[in-house]
């Protein structure tokens, strides 16, 4: 909504920048305040304000295509009509700028990003402020979710010369791709309190023009101190901080930022962050005992719930949206991102595991159930997002959550059924109205709505519990669920009818890997093959359509053709690091979940190319991207944040100690030691930024209970090793290695780890082992004595 998108949307123009002013970090941007200063003086230039929402992705048939026609990315091919003469990142476009002496104005966004769409509308099919950029400039768009390593490099001189950053972001370059002004998104004209895009390019020429020299020499300044203070290494260290010390602070850090009434971490707008629930849980693991420990577990349960009841869920179609605008999860930012049901989906499953309560589970498998229907593609992949913005109705201009949001008079026309039984006249729409706290003048305030675009509309959010609606109108408990799930199908129906949201269709590796973990593990802790199935079909969709044989490289992006065809770009789009880490992890879930071992073997040759392309032999850990595909950037990175995603180095540090834990390779063990290592700085500095990375220390210090090696022995179809191996599933150990040992010496993992051969089933039953450095427990034949030994 419009109140709160300022994380996206700040405006800023910041040319002198500091070197020594401290970079603010992604995963706190939200908090920050809005800042700007002028190129050429201390005169303020105000940040960037709200503007009206108009369709701007409608190519318009009799205009001339600028070169991004030719690009396979939605997004880019959503500003192909526009009269900038766009061209894609590459050579052609730095060639132009050295050529004519022009500076580069770099534009990133992504398909479903509402303010990217604003700023289109407004400024790049405005006739004039395009031939501004074309006379004087040479535009490059970027899709960042097909150059990540593009948008990391010059979002972090954003951040660090603005305190904040956001998307669309707007960064002029030299000719030598060094940055010297940036900002996020500006409106097209100046306004009394924020200054216009047009000022800003004109102002930009001007200086250009007078004061290059001084524009170079800054620009050369930021980008050493950058480059200095973006460095992490190991350095003099030999070993990583203490697991003990970085969990307790990271604790008490989250525990400090609390919200007791709403859970979350923030006032507004509120993230989902599944990276800070996983490690709560995994706190709660090793804290039992404490109050710590049920403080940590309270807190991730409670905001577990309070989002799956707030409006940030989709009650009618499933799955989650972006953010929340408010701090009660009532509001949100309408648009679907395909990483965050993925992770949702684990945690969720997760929850499930820990407190036995279905109402988790239930909300895992709405999860799943909507990307099966809205974000799959049917040769097995996964499409990236759905956006926050469509038409009220066919021909006319898209509004945010206009297939979302509800009327009481839809409601009441589509559940005009009384209710027999009731205590006083009631029908079915009422019954729905009052649980999900429907009104007549709409349930979004004025706040959140300042264009009032919204009035009278409302958002799907649990007011009551079903014992409490039901106690209100004298109902059943059963009943008053059936009747609100009866109708809540209605709804799903007559929304069908809608415009749809529009779906950004490209694949990107590293989510599709999300994915398969999500539907691998959320399919072993519930038991359910349907959702495995799933992963199978993801993970058959990765090795066909995104991994080059020869080189055994992976490919970053495919595009959905026509049917079900898949298609690429010429020449391809190679994975980043967070492809491979993503991709891995989600092959090891899955070999967990089906037991089959070439999902393994493959997880471990995509580990081996991982190491060639990425690690940093010197300083430890691994670069974001390769060194010949960043070629000519200012600066070769490694991510230092957990935040709506893992880090992938998070990620990594975590598949190394699995993988070590199925192959015995030292190598791996080592490398995670230096990865870890190599972060100890920012690990001690804020821990609470890097939560998945302080798990993984975690993980690699700890104990047998929780770092072991759990093996089944017995035929994988039989009914007793299928029943010791759901009692491992159905339990919350986020650090398990589990194996499968079928009797065969000559089978893949038995060649990897020989101890393996020298288990036996006892009384030739399927007989379970816990095992820590190839000594293992006394054979277990029942699933409850398993449960004791790994849970007691």
């Amino acid at each position: 909504m419009l109140g709160a998108r300022a994380w996206h949307c700040r405006g800023f123009l910041l040319p002198r920048a500091r070197p020594g002013l401290a970079a603010s970090r992604r995963g706190s941007s939200s908090r920050d305040k809005d800042r700007s200063v002028t190129v050429s003086s201390s005169v303020p230039m105000p940040a960037g304000g709200k503007g009206s929402r108009t369709n701007c992705s409608q190519a318009t048939p009799q205009k001339v295509p600028n070169r991004l026609i030719n690009e396979k990315s939605p997004y880019l091919l959503q500003h192909a009509y526009n009269p900038v003469d766009w061209y894609p990142w590459g050579q052609e476009a730095f060639d132009k700028a050295r050529k004519e002496n022009k500076p580069i104005f770099l534009s990133v966004g992504y398909s479903t990003c509402h303010w990217c769409h604003m700023m289109e509308e407004e400024s790049f099919q405005n006739e004039e402020i395009s031939r501004l950029l074309n006379e004087d400039f040479v535009s490059v768009k970027v899709d960042r979710e097909e150059r990540p390593d593009v948008d990391k490099v010059y979002m972090t001189f954003v951040q660090a010369t603005s305190s904040g950053g956001g998307w669309p972001m707007s960064v002029w370059l030299t000719p030598n791709l060094q940055p010297f002004v940036g900002g996020t998104y500006f409106p097209p004209e100046d306004g009394l309190t924020r200054v216009g895009f047009r000022t800003v390019l004109q102002r930009i020429r001007e200086q250009w023009k007078q004061n290059k020299n001084a524009l170079l020499e800054n620009s050369q300044r930021v980008t050493t101190a950058l480059l200095a203070r973006s460095e992490i290494s190991m350095g003099d260290r030999q070993l990583p901080p203490s697991a003990a010390t970085m969990n307790s602070r990271c604790f008490q850090q989250l525990d400090e930022g609390y919200d007791e009434e709403y859970g979350g971490f923030a006032e507004a707008p509120k993230f989902p962050t599944p990276v800070i629930l996983s490690f709560l849980f995994s706190y709660w693991l090793s804290h039992r005992l404490t109050q710590d420990g049920s403080r940590a577990q309270q807190m991730a349960l409670h905001t577990l719930k309070m989002m799956a009841n707030g409006g940030i869920r989709d009650h009618v179609g499933q799955g989650f949206h972006r953010y929340s605008t408010d701090r009660q999860w009532h509001v949100p930012h309408f648009e679907k991102m395909l990483y965050d049901q993925a992770q949702l989906a684990v945690a969720y499953s997760q929850a499930f595991q820990i407190s036995g309560d279905e109402f988790y589970s239930d909300v895992a498998k709405g999860i799943l159930q909507y990307v099966a229907r809205n974000l799959s593609h049917r040769s097995g992949g996964f499409h990236s997002a759905e956006d926050a913005d469509s038409p009220p109705e066919r021909g006319r201009r898209p509004k945010e959550g206009a297939f979302y949001v509800w009327t009481v008079k839809e409601v009441q026309q589509l559940l005009p059924e009384p209710v027999p039984g009731a205590t006083e006249p009631l029908t079915s729409g009422q019954l729905l109205m009052k649980h999900y706290g429907l009104t007549e003048a709409g349930n979004i305030s004025s706040s959140q709505d300042p264009k009032g675009e919204l009035q009278g509309q409302n958002v799907l959010t649990v007011r009551y519990s079903l014992e409490l609606t039901a106690a209100r109108f004298g109902l059943d408990v059963e009943a008053v669920r059936t009747l609100l799930n009866t109708g809540l199908e209605k709804l799903f129906q007559a929304r069908k009818h809608r415009p749809k949201p529009h779906l950004d269709s490209k694949m990107l590796a590293a989510w599709n890997g999300l994915m398969v973990s999500g539907y691998a593990v959320t399919g072993a802790v519930l038991g359910l093959e349907r959702l495995i199935s799933y992963a199978i079909n993801g993970a058959k969709f990765l090795k066909r359509h995104m991994f080059d044989v020869a080189s055994g490289r992976l490919m970053r992006t495919c595009y959905a053709g026509s049917g079900a065809t898949v298609e690429h770009s010429n020449p391809p789009c190679w994975g980043f690091l967070e492809d491979y880490a993503f991709v891995v992890r989600g092959l090891l879930d899955l070999y967990e979940a089906t037991q089959e071992s070439a999902w393994l073997e493959w997880a471990l040759r995509l580990q081996d190319t991982q190491d060639r392309l990425f690690w940093d032999s010197q300083g430890g850990g691994y670069f974001c991207s390769e060194a010949e595909l960043g070629a000519g950037l200012p600066l070769r990175l490694k991510d230092d944040q957990d935040g709506a995603e893992p880090s992938a180095n998070s990620v990594s540090a975590h598949n190394l100690l699995r993988l070590h834990g199925f192959t015995g390779h030292k190598d791996w063990m080592d490398k995670c030691v230096c990865l870890l290592t190599a972060f100890s700085e920012r690990m001690r500095r804020v821990p609470v930024a890097l939560p998945e990375m302080v798990r993984a220390l975690s993980a690699h210090q700890q104990t047998l209970k929780q770092v072991g090696v759990i093996v089944i022995c017995g035929d994988p179809q039989a009914k007793d090793t299928k029943a010791l191996l759901q009692c491992v599933h159905s339990i919350y150990i986020p650090n398990k290695v589990l194996i499968l040992a079928d009797g065969d010496p000559s089978s893949f993992l038995s060649r990897q780890l020989p101890f393996l051969s020298t288990l036996r089933r006892l009384d030739d039953r399927a007989t379970a082992y816990v095992c820590e450095n190839q000594a293992c427990s006394l054979p277990i034949t029942e699933p409850c004595e398993l449960r004791k030994l790994l849970h007691p």
